[in-house]
């Protein structure tokens, strides 16, 4: 069983690592797993029981998402494209897979129909073709109707790695009988270890656009009741450097491997509202501020920790209030909540997609 996997993380690195843990779920489940990636390469996210096609690298050139550029930071020209199309061509070609996985496209990913829509056209009617998209998508109505189109005319089934009774995808009614919730995707519970215990943890995940909470957070540990407590900052593998500043119990780094169980053992947890992050938290059941992006019209992180807030599974502080005073605050009203519940959200999506997969394939 055969499965091709093309993901595209533009400006972050979440995408690549929730396509790395549903390659990794697939490939226990007896498939063989090429997986196509699009952006700047990641050392050691793609396991290695996973074929990777690393594609030329494509990036956003800002939050607006307007012009695609390159490796060294160029915006590319359609002669760029072509070549990159012909070479993500010929790799599913010389692998002939069962399956076809596109990861959010047609929900989203519309710079890449350059590429997509000659991939569907070469796997029509020969692979089982599956979109893979997260549980909440850009709030673009006007866009719907052209998703919708492409979803019928080129998809077979779509796994929603999302749990209905959190949050319902935007176009679950009109999708109908092809949409299958998942559950959320996210890796292992985290491994046994003393790591992080009481600490205050700050992190942005690939730090990519989270240079403001990382400077507020460090301004707010003053004002904080938890301020004698260690504070442990991760800048993330994209992020600021972040030095000159030397204080008791402060610690500054860019990555942990063991980041879940840094999360497991915090007393409270400070990130922003990315979907791998927010799942690892509600996983480790940890307490959780979250400082949803919303830069340039993104609304999906804040849609997600409005929902959290919602069932008491975590704080939300807006981009726009962020404050050291008020990210102090709102840690304190962390620290009275209880614990997540175990089993708040179903978070077993990795499974369940390969379980999908290869019943589809049999039938």
């Amino acid at each position: 069983m055969k499965v091709f996997f093309h993901v595209q993380h533009l400006l972050g690195i979440g995408h690549l690592k929730r396509a790395a843990v549903l390659a990794r779920a697939l490939a226990a489940a007896g498939f063989d797993v090429t997986l196509a990636s699009g952006g700047l390469p990641v050392p050691g996210v793609v396991p290695p029981q996973v074929k990777l096609v690393q594609l030329p690298p494509l990036a956003a050139e800002d939050a607006s998402f307007k012009h695609l550029v390159d490796a060294s930071g160029r915006r590319v020209d359609e002669a760029w494209k072509e070549r990159r199309r012909d070479f993500l061509l010929q790799n599913y070609s010389s692998f002939n897979p069962q399956v076809l996985l596109v990861e959010l496209f047609p929900f989203g990913r519309r710079q890449l129909r350059f590429e997509l829509e000659p991939l569907l056209a070469q796997a029509r009617g020969r692979a089982l073709i599956v979109c893979s998209v997260r549980d909440l998508i850009q709030d673009k109505p006007a866009r719907h109707a052209e998703m919708l189109a492409a979803a019928e005319r080129d998809f077979d089934q779509v796994l929603v790695h999302g749990d209905a009774r959190l949050a319902v995808f935007p176009l679950a009614a009109q999708l109908g009988g092809k949409l299958h919730y998942t559950g959320y995707v996210v890796d292992e519970p985290p491994a046994a270890g003393e790591a992080g215990k009481g600490e205050v943890l700050v992190s942005t995940g690939g730090g990519a656009v989270g240079h403001r909470l990382l400077e507020t957070a460090l301004r707010a540990r003053s004002l904080s009741a938890l301020r004698e407590r260690p504070w442990r900052v991760l800048t993330g593998v994209n992020g600021p450097k972040l030095t000159g500043i030397a204080e008791k119990n402060l610690f500054i780094e860019t990555a942990r491997p063991d980041f879940t169980t840094l999360l497991r053992n915090c007393e409270v947890s400070v990130s922003q509202g990315g979907y791998n992050t927010v799942m690892e938290t509600l996983q480790a059941r940890a307490r959780a501020v979250l400082v949803p992006f919303a830069a340039q019209g993104e609304s999906e992180q804040t849609e997600r920790a409005r929902l959290l807030a919602k069932r008491g599974l975590a704080q939300v502080l807006e981009e726009t209030e962020l404050s050291p005073a008020k990210l102090a605050a709102a840690i304190e009203r962390a620290m009275a909540q209880p614990r997540p519940a175990a089993g708040a959200v179903d978070l077993d999506g990795a499974r369940r997609s390969a379980e999908l997969l290869k019943s589809w394939l049999r039938a």
